[in-house]
């Protein structure tokens, strides 16, 4: 400590005996110290409230995120179930052959499928959900999962098939695509 900040502080010590003698002996000095200290509790009791108003606020700000994304997306397992279901029905009308198609009552039951079919998607679009493009796109390892290469002209990591589709709800992935990735022939 250099002597100039030892003598500051020696002279800061002698004041402060200094004020304490005089308060002893002047009332009104130590009444004066009594409402400086409580003028610095009451600063300090504003600064903790409104710190604490302002923790409540962003907790409060949280939860009602919170809230939000767990009712917008509550619905997430429900559609990933019905997912199987509808690839089940489109893989059903597409093994059907067109000498089915052809008869009567075949044709009866096909349009079946196919109205249901149909509103399975109207349900799906209603509550945000989509199917992922795929085929003819660069394989996005967020929304594809490759399954295999395949020799092909197409630019390397394009998509050329798609073994299942993928399906988002909103901006969040149900189910990422299978898909076939172009390579370079060999």
């Amino acid at each position: 400590m250099t002597e100039g900040a030892k003598g500051e502080e020696q002279l800061h010590g002698e004041a402060e005996e200094l004020r304490k003698e005089t308060a002893e002996d002047a009332p009104e000095v130590a009444e004066h110290d009594h409402l400086a200290e409580l003028e610095r509790q009451l600063e300090e009791a504003k600064s903790n409230a409104l710190y604490a108003a302002a923790e409540t606020q962003n907790v409060r700000r949280r939860l009602e995120q919170e809230l939000q994304q767990a009712t917008s997306y509550a619905a997430a397992g429900f559609a990933r179930d019905m997912l199987a279901i509808k690839d089940h029905l489109e893989r059903a009308l597409a093994a059907v052959g067109e000498d089915l198609r052809a008869d009567k009552t075949a044709a009866q039951f096909l349009a079946g499928i196919e109205a249901t079919s149909r509103e399975l998607e109207a349900v799906f679009q209603r509550h945000g959900i989509s199917r992922i493009k795929s085929v003819g796109e660069a394989l996005d390892p967020h929304r594809h999962q490759a399954m295999m290469e395949i020799p092909s002209d197409e630019e390397p990591g394009t998509i050329v098939e798609e073994m299942q589709p993928g399906y988002v709800m909103k901006d969040r992935l149900l189910r990422p695509a299978l898909v076939g990735v172009a390579k370079k022939p060999d």
